[in-house]
């Protein structure tokens, strides 16, 4: 996840060679059926937790089963430093050899961009029951952004989905709504009830990661950072709680307040 650079460091006056923990970032291409469905830039863990989580929040494929057949592969170049990282490659066969033929693309605000095959105006609405306290939003964030990779790069995004039962799992990524999707990708994985589920995020929450949380029906979405306004207008429509700057003894409800109960 990371690797130790030179660097020359400056502290109070000084300039001194030294080194620093970098995380590593490396293209992945993801192929549907023969054809390119992306290129994402990842960090190089839970790549089939990340390509099942965006291939189910895009609708390509509905549950689990509709994957044939899922490989990854890595091609090291040769005149590269060999500490550098592969490049890396999916190909993944569905049942239906067609459904990567969707029309239309939609372009959503994610961590430098992301790229959708989902119609934003005809995205699903939040089918759930969950109610959760102020309290539990409080204890998750906090169990969400104990990292260690964190702690060393500084370079990362956190995600973590939450059941009634605790935590499901915390991701780590170079972009949020890459650990997001490989969230999704896990729960799918683990026969999750998304419905009865609350992801926790590090940074902002923007239109994407609402998108995907619609698509999977995750009905509360909580940040330590900001949203916008276009995430808000979405999760109005659609009925996804957002809670934003969570911190110590304080957060914003944006959105779908009825779900958060004020209980300490």
């Amino acid at each position: 996840m990371y690797n130790t650079v030179p660097c020359i460091k400056y502290d109070n006056g000084s300039m001194v060679p030294s080194s620093h923990e970098v995380v590593m970032e490396v293209p992945l291409a993801v192929f549907v059926n023969g054809r390119h469905a992306l290129t994402a830039m990842v960090s190089p863990t839970m790549l089939e937790e990340f390509v099942t989580g965006f291939l189910y929040t895009e609708k390509i494929i509905r549950k689990l089963e509709d994957i044939d057949s899922l490989r990854i592969e890595e091609k090291k170049d040769k005149d590269k430093e060999k500490d550098s990282a592969p490049a890396l490659s999916v190909s993944v066969l569905t049942k239906d050899p067609f459904s990567i033929m969707l029309s239309g693309k939609t372009v959503l605000s994610g961590c430098g961009g992301d790229t959708s095959y989902v119609d934003a105006e005809r995205l699903p609405k939040i089918q759930s029951d969950l109610a959760t306290d102020v309290s539990i939003i409080k204890s998750i964030m906090k169990e969400t952004l104990v990292s260690d990779l964190h702690t060393r790069t500084g370079g990362i995004h956190i995600v973590g989905l939450f059941g009634q039962d605790g935590k499901i799992c915390v991701i780590e990524d170079i972009g949020r709504h890459n650990a997001l999707d490989k969230a999704i990708g896990y729960g799918l994985k683990h026969g999750v009830d998304f419905s009865s589920t609350v992801v926790t995020c590090s940074g902002r929450l923007s239109s994407e990661m609402v998108r995907k949380c619609l698509m999977a029906n995750i009905p509360v979405i909580a940040s330590r950072g900001a949203t916008t306004t276009l995430a808000i207008n979405m999760a109005e429509q659609a009925g996804l709680t957002i809670v934003g700057f969570v911190r110590s003894q304080k957060m914003n409800i944006y959105t779908g307040a009825e779900r958060i109960r004020n209980q300490e």
